[in-house]
């Protein structure tokens, strides 16, 4: 991993290596996991795509959050991120927390988001659905991420997979217990209480949106995906059967295929 000034860590996959010419597409994890989420998407992009994947602050090999964590803060990190890269602007691929950043950061800074690509993230939630999620972030204050990762394994993951892949299930709860207890439940606050600044958003989102979610994916559901895509002009919705909340890991190919197949009709109208 490569080091940003601000202690940001980040590398690149793809044609080259490294920043060059060609299209970048930006991977921006979710909370507690870190860059290393994105090895099972990455194969299907970099044959083409110039891929930049980074540690969110707090996360990962990333240095501690600055200030207080916000959307705004994360957006500034892309930002700083794609500056030290001499990256212009770039599509970003997100996923669920990551995906909220996508949004703030293509309110923030419209011309360096060439596109998104939303996956498995939250639209406005019930007031049950909020309750919860705060809940959660409770227990994380009290007792750390390892308080709440056996109850998210089960929304991330159906029964069978879990079942019959232990040793995925241990590599995922490692990511997320490696956090720290002082700083994990400061960025889980931003998951739960972010959503009012990133939806309808005035003036609205206008680069081309994919957005997609598995039907079983209980906290980031279908209604939330299609109200996502809704308050988009161009955007697409797509609903994943039978996965849950981290698809991108249970079935690479499902979730890899339209990502492709959207970058890929994103050329083909330049």
């Amino acid at each position: 991993m490569l080091k940003a000034p601000d202690g940001t860590a980040y590398s690149w996959a793809g044609p080259g290596g490294g920043p060059g010419v060609g299209p970048v597409v930006v991977m921006i994890h979710g909370l507690g996991l870190n860059h290393d989420c994105w090895q099972w998407t990455t194969p299907a992009l970099s044959d083409q795509y110039r891929v930049l994947h980074y540690d969110l602050f707090g996360h990962g090999q990333s240095t501690p959050p600055p200030a207080r964590p916000s959307l705004s803060l994360f957006s500034d990190q892309l930002a700083a991120l794609l500056d030290h890269c001499d990256v212009r602007s770039a599509t970003l691929v997100g996923f669920s927390l990551g995906g909220m950043i996508a949004r703030r950061f293509a309110q923030d800074r419209p011309a360096r988001a060439d596109a998104l690509a939303i996956l498995h993230s939250p639209h406005k939630r019930t007031d049950a659905a909020q309750a919860a999620i705060l809940k959660r972030v409770d227990q994380a204050r009290r007792d750390g991420p390892q308080a709440t990762v056996e109850a998210a394994l089960e929304r991330w993951f159906t029964a069978n997979f879990r079942q019959a892949n232990p040793a995925m299930m241990d590599t995922v709860r490692g990511w997320v217990k490696a956090n720290d207890i002082s700083i994990y439940h400061t960025i889980y606050r931003v998951l739960a209480d972010g959503i009012d600044e990133i939806v309808a958003p005035t003036p609205p989102i206008s680069c081309p949106v994919l957005v997609i979610t598995g039907d079983e994916d209980y906290g980031n559901g279908p209604e939330m995906t299609r109200a996502i895509a809704a308050e988009i002009e161009q955007s697409k919705a797509v609903i994943l059967s039978g996965l849950r909340h981290m698809a991108l890991a249970e079935n690479p190919d499902a979730v890899n295929a339209p990502l492709r197949g959207f970058l890929d009709g994103l050329e083909m109208a330049i």
